[in-house]
């Protein structure tokens, strides 16, 4: 079952107009402005097709990793030289807006008297009014008018439902200590600010320069041992200090705290909204008749403990997240309501345009479903809403796009995914994220608890087929082919959950 994912961080962070500066620099034409983009199109274009080559000719993974990370290289360069040949309309004086907003009570630093703590903030009454207000329209607009089934889970999760969600093991980044004061940085943003200095500085020969823009190019893919090497090498410092710094360990960006009294049961403060949904799916399909399709939806705050937040409210600790988990038969990806939807014009950035280093373009949400564009109609449909939602709350259509996934970014469960991104003073920034994310969580959730988490379906006519019992060969089984028996037994179960023989039907053991 598909589950598009449309989640909402706060749109606060256009909480006032721009503060236009005095003095603007004029933006190219059409003309001027595409030959200085020319050869960085020509540049993400080649390096797309190498990436292709390399997977057909199923290289090296170190190879084909190398080859992505430069390809994401060139499509920042390609990206921000877009955005800098654009109309200066909006110039923002960031420094002033936050001033302004500040004084004006929308929102200040939490524990502002004790000093502050970075990344969680306080809403003023005019901020707690706004964001109210964007909750209370995303409601009406999504749950009310589509019917979609409202829940409210706890924020206090238990260590055994992250881990079957891979957030224990999987949800962390590195992090380095100032040895001295214990002040922490993100490693790979750390090593990033401090190689754009030293190739900024007039006596970094031109050989050096190439060398760190190559590390630049592969700082996705280093692990905890290739970032500690190269710290060594660039002999990297404190920024705030000078001080020494520690290896780069992995640190986790759940809050980790002890349910009950005794301690012994840890949990943690959830990092997204989605899984309370999916643990309980088997009573909001029971509520809704047993039938799909079906959607549910949970407004509530998530915790994410970021190693250094910055960029005001975009990067923060403690943030309300509205998400709906759309449930519909994977055989059956047609949304009835699509039409509704089908003749809005949209600004979509598909991955075969990133990777051909090509713009994003507007274009009709029928054409881009019916030519593959977009996967499904259930996909657009919901892309489709949640541009008329931003739309409706301030969101200029300009300023507006919807970002595909490369390929190399999908989750490996994932068959499309796509992002709302605002352009912001900080760039294009995501707001929204859309995925057509397959069963995935139902099925881990499924298998660690032992509870089925899917949906009967009644079919028009019976389907007949001729099962053939398994024959072991008995005096050949052993304890080394209990794997491949269990395989076997699935395939032959799943014609009942799918009324399509997987194999032949007939299974010889201990060959």
């Amino acid at each position: 079952m598909p589950l598009p994912r449309s989640v909402l961080p706060a749109l606060l962070r256009r909480l006032a107009r721009p503060l236009r500066s005095a003095a603007a620099p004029p933006a190219m034409d059409g003309p001027q402005a595409e030959a200085l983009l020319a050869p960085l199109r020509n540049a993400v274009r080649q390096q797309g097709e190498l990436v292709r080559k390399l997977k057909e000719e199923k290289a090296p993974q170190v190879d084909i990793d190398r080859a992505v990370a430069e390809l994401k290289a060139r499509k920042r360069v390609l990206e921000a030289k877009e955005l800098a040949l654009q109309p200066k309309d909006d110039v923002v004086d960031r420094a002033k807006m936050e001033d302004t907003l500040k004084r004006r009570f929308f929102y200040d630093q939490a524990f502002s008297i004790y000093g502050g703590v970075s990344g969680l903030y306080d809403f003023g009454p005019v901020g707690c009014a706004l964001k109210n207000n964007i909750i209370q329209a995303w409601r009406h607009h999504f749950i009310q008018e589509e019917q979609i089934l409202e829940i409210d889970c706890t924020m206090l999760t238990p260590e055994p439902v992250l881990k079957t969600s891979g957030h224990v093991d999987k949800f962390a980044d590195f992090m380095v200590k100032d040895v001295k004061n214990g002040e922490c940085f993100r490693a790979d943003h750390l090593l990033k600010a401090h190689l754009q200095k030293l190739m900024s500085d007039k006596k970094c020969t031109a050989e050096k320069k190439a060398e760190m823009e190559n590390v630049l190019t592969q700082l996705d893919n280093y692990g905890q041992q290739e970032l500690a090497d190269l710290f060594v090498n660039y002999n990297v410092k404190s920024p705030v200090t000078g001080n020494d710094l520690s290896p780069p360990v992995s640190f986790n960006l759940m809050f980790k705290t002890s349910i009950g009294p005794g301690g012994n049961m840890p949990g943690y403060l959830r990092p997204e909204t989605a899984q309370g949904i999916f643990l309980n799916f088997k009573r909001l399909l029971e509520f809704n008749q047993g039938k799909l399709p079906f959607a549910a939806a949970q407004i509530g705050n998530s915790f994410r403990n970021e190693i250094s937040p910055r960029s005001g409210l975009i990067r923060v600790r403690e943030f309300t997240m509205a998400e709906i988990e759309h449930f519909v038969d994977p055989s059956e990806k047609n949304h009835p309501k699509f039409q509704n939807v089908a003749d809005l014009n949209i600004l979509l950035y598909s991955a075969k345009a990133q990777v051909s280093g090509q713009s994003a373009h507007v274009m009709r949400l029928g054409d881009a479903v019916q030519q593959g564009v977009i996967n499904n109609s259930v996909l657009g449909y919901f892309i489709g809403r949640i541009y008329l939602f931003l739309t409706k709350v301030g969101v200029s259509p300009e300023k507006l796009r919807f970002r595909q996934h490369m390929e190399n970014e999908m989750a490996h469960y994932a068959c499309d995914c796509w992002d709302a991104e605002s352009k912001t003073s900080y760039g294009w920034i995501e707001i929204v994220g859309c995925a057509d994310r397959s069963c995935y969580d139902l099925s881990c959730h499924a298998r660690a608890t032992k509870v089925p988490l899917i949906a009967e379906k009644h079919l028009k006519e019976p389907i007949s087929f001729q099962n053939k019992p398994a024959s072991p060969q008995v005096q050949g089984i052993g304890q080394g082919d209990v794997l491949e028996i269990c395989t076997a037994l699935f395939q032959v179960t799943s014609v009942y959950l799918t009324g399509k023989p997987t194999t032949t039907g007939q299974h010889d053991f201990g060959k």
